[in-house]
C-alpha cells in the first residue's frame, strides 16, 4: 500500500472516530441547519430509503454467526425485549397522540416511530452504560428480521380505523429498505471476513452522514410546520422516550432479569429505528407524519447517552463502596 492510500486510511478513520463520537452532536447541528436552511438538504428527501438501505447494511455488516447463536442460545430474553418493545411502544404512541390530540399526519408518524424495531444505536449506547451487549445486538437483529411482519400490522391495527393503511405495500418496503440490505450486508461480512476490514471501518462515517441527511431533510421541508406544532411534537416524543426507558426497565426488572440484561433491554425499548419510520412515513403518507421520527432521532442520542453515563458513574461509585 503506498503512501497516499494510507494516508487517506488514516483520514477516513479520524473522520470516522469523530463521527461516532460527536454523533449527537451532528444531528442536532444537521437538523438546525436543515431548519434553517431547508434547500440545503431538500434534495436528500427523494433518496431517504436509499440512506436507509446504507444504514441497515452497516448493520448487517456489523453482525456475524456468534450474535445470531445469541438469538438461538437466549430465545427467552431476546424475545421477552422483542415482546416488550413491540407492545409497549405503540401503545404509549397511542397514548401520547391521544394526550395531546395531535392531528392526523402526526398522529401517524407517532404509531409508526412506536411500531418500528429497535434502532442501531441502542447497541453502542448498551456498550457505554456497560449493559449486556450480546443481548443488545441479538435484539435488535431479532426485531429487525421480525418488522417487515409486525410493524404494518401494529400500524393497521392502531391507526386503520382513521386512514387507509396498506400493510402489504409497507411490508414490501421495509422489505427492501431494511431486510435485504441487512441480510447483504450478514452474507458479504461472514463470507469476505478481514478482506473487506477497510471498508467496515468507514461504515459507520457512511451510517452516521446518512442518517444526519435524513434528519435535516425532514427537519427542512416541514420547518414552517414545526413553528407552529414543533414544541407540542417535542413534548410528545420526549414523554415517549422517557416512558419507554422508564416503563421497559420497570418490565425487566418485574421478571427478575440481572442489572446488565435490565439495561439492555431498556435501552432497547426507548431506542427506536426512527429512521425507518421517517422512510415509511415519505414513502407512504407525507413529509410531515416523518416529524416525529425525525425529532426521534436527535432526543434519543441525547437521552441515550445521558442514561448510559448515569449507568456508568453508578458502577463506579458502587465499585468504591
Amino acid at each position: 500500500m503506498d503512501r497516499g492510500a494510507i494516508q487517506l486510511k488514516k483520514t477516513l478513520w479520524k473522520f470516522t472516530k469523530f463521527s461516532e463520537d460527536y454523533f449527537a452532536l451532528l444531528v442536532i447541528l444537521g437538523s438546525i441547519i436543515g431548519f434553517f436552511n431547508p434547500d440545503i438538504f431538500g434534495w436528500a428527501i427523494p433518496h431517504i430509503s436509499l440512506f436507509l438501505g446504507i444504514i441497515m447494511f452497516g448493520m448487517g455488516m456489523t453482525l456475524n454467526k456468534d450474535d445470531f447463536k445469541t438469538v438461538l442460545e437466549r430465545p427467552i430474553d431476546v424475545v421477552f425485549g422483542s415482546i416488550l418493545q413491540f407492545s409497549l411502544m405503540p401503545l404509549l404512541a397511542f397514548l401520547v397522540i391521544t394526550i395531546f390530540h395531535l392531528p392526523t399526519e402526526l398522529a401517524l408518524g407517532f404509531i409508526l416511530l412506536g411500531s418500528c424495531p429497535g434502532g442501531t444505536a441502542s447497541n453502542v449506547i448498551t456498550y457505554l452504560a456497560k449493559g449486556d451487549v450480546a443481548l443488545s445486538v441479538a435484539i435488535t437483529t431479532f426485531s429487525t428480521l421480525l418488522a417487515p411482519m409486525i410493524t404494518p400490522i401494529l400500524v393497521l391495527w392502531f391507526a386503520g380505523a382513521w386512514i387507509d393503511v396498506s400493510a402489504y405495500s409497507m411490508f414490501l418496503s421495509i422489505v427492501k429498505i431494511v431486510l435485504i440490505p441487512v441480510i447483504l450486508g450478514v452474507i458479504i461480512n461472514n463470507s469476505l471476513g478481514k478482506k473487506i476490514g477497510s471498508i467496515r471501518q468507514i461504515l459507520p462515517l457512511l451510517s452516521v452522514v446518512a442518517i444526519v441527511l435524513i434528519v435535516g431533510a425532514i427537519i427542512g421541508v416541514n420547518s414552517e410546520k414545526i413553528v407552529s406544532s414543533g414544541v407540542i411534537v417535542l413534548l410528545a416524543v420526549i414523554i415517549h422516550n422517557a416512558l419507554g426507558l422508564l416503563l421497559g426497565y420497570i418490565g425487566t426488572k418485574l421478571i427478575g432479569m440481572d442489572e446488565k440484561k435490565s439495561r439492555a433491554v431498556t435501552i432497547e425499548v426507548g431506542v427506536q429505528n426512527s429512521g425507518l419510520a421517517v422512510a415509511l412515513a415519505t414513502i407512504h403518507f407525507s413529509p410531515l407524519a416523518a416529524v416525529p421520527g425525525a425529532i426521534f432521532s436527535v432526543w434519543h442520542n441525547i437521552t441515550g447517552p445521558i442514561l448510559a453515563n448515569y449507568w456508568s458513574k453508578k458502577d463506579k461509585k458502587e465499585s468504591f463502596v
